[in-house]
């Protein structure tokens, strides 16, 4: 019989620009309160959102002054790099390993274009070596660090004795847009911010955790709820129909078959890891689960710290169980573009 797969170790990484809450409501005030007549009433969410700092790779000044798709895509390639070598590089010291080691790099990222791809952009800075299977993958927003965890831990699976590399990274400020007088465009504005995580996972070596199972469910006819529109100015934010009454409403079933097909159910779940994507979507979960209101204290810390970074924030959250020691066996899960829901589950090591 094989040997499960497991998660060795994790490394977490954001830019050196700090986003205080107030400043950021402050610019957006200057930015939209003259031009969008319904601002004041929108401007609640920074004071509703939960978040108390994020971190963008640009100082709050240069999202100011409106720039175009090159000028936001170059700080893209710039910041993510960077991004990907801090958490990589933290992830693979603390799993006691060197990039060389690598065998297979998964890169998840959906706020930017680099072609080559972010892991070839750094691979002679951090040391990758030249047969390295290269995996980017684009498009799964909010849920791509779950979603990307789980392609991790299928390659790791198919090629027994490999180390896989995860790394999750976002520059979601990038798609601040003061140009776009939207609801979605300020709601954006207030909640998101910019990070990277990365995961060592294998099969060849003793772990943290050992990867227990993983699913995905799309809901049809959910294209409008949650993406981006590329436009010559950049990214913009879509955010159709609200998340978290969707949350409510469709996750508990969805999650509830995930867990089915592994032959498990919600009770045998001691400690989900929820991706934080605001306030609400994080009360709507612990309604949805039938949680205890603040059973989610790590989710709601790590939205307070960070924003919501999209697909690394999740990861976010593990780090913190990790550290707090993680219980017999732990549901990560997250929703994203599609609409979909994607979960791992995690059994603690003994």
């Amino acid at each position: 019989m094989p040997d499960p797969v497991k998660l060795l170790s994790i490394g977490v990484a954001v830019p050196p620009n700090v986003i205080e809450q107030g400043d950021a409501a402050v610019a957006a005030h200057t930015a939209f309160a003259a031009r969008f007549g319904d601002f004041e009433r929108l401007s609640k969410v920074f004071e509703s959102a939960g978040i108390r700092r994020r971190y963008g790779v640009r100082p709050i000044d240069w999202y100011l002054t409106t720039s175009g798709w090159q000028e936001r895509n170059a700080a893209y390639i710039d910041g993510a790099g960077a991004l990907f070598l801090e958490a990589a590089t933290q992830a693979l010291a603390a799993a006691g390993l060197e990039a060389s080691q690598v065998d297979v790099v998964v890169t998840v990222s959906s706020t930017g274009i680099a072609t080559p791809s972010l892991e070839a952009q750094v691979s002679g800075r951090i040391g990758f070596r030249e047969d390295i299977l290269r995996v980017p993958v684009f498009g799964l927003g909010c849920a791509g660090g779950v979603s990307g965890f789980a392609i991790a831990a299928n390659l790791a699976a198919a090629r027994p004795g490999c180390i896989v590399l995860l790394v999750t990274v976002e520059t979601c400020t990038l798609a601040f847009r003061m140009d776009k007088l939207t609801k979605a465009n300020i709601v954006a504005t207030a909640l998101f911010g910019d990070g990277a995580a990365a995961c060592v996972i294998s099969a060849a070596r003793d772990g943290i955790a050992e990867v227990e199972a993983s699913g995905q469910h799309t809901w049809p006819n959910t294209l409008d709820i949650m993406g981006w529109s590329v436009e010559p100015e950049g990214l913009g934010v879509i955010f159709d129909r609200a998340i978290p009454p969707f949350a409510e409403a469709h996750i508990e079933p969805a999650i509830s078959a995930i867990l089915a097909g592994a032959g498990l159910s919600l009770a045998d779940v001691d400690r989900f890891a929820c991706h934080p994507g605001g306030a609400k979507v994080i009360d709507a979960l612990e309604t949805a689960l039938n949680l205890g209101q603040g059973t989610l204290n790590h989710e709601r810390d790590v939205l307070s710290d960070y924003g919501n970074m999209s697909a690394p924030t999740v990861l976010f959250v593990l780090d913190r169980l990790v550290k707090a020691g993680l219980p017999p066996r732990t549901l990560m899960m997250a929703m994203g573009p599609g609409f979909t829901a994607s979960c791992v589950s995690l059994k603690a090591a003994a």
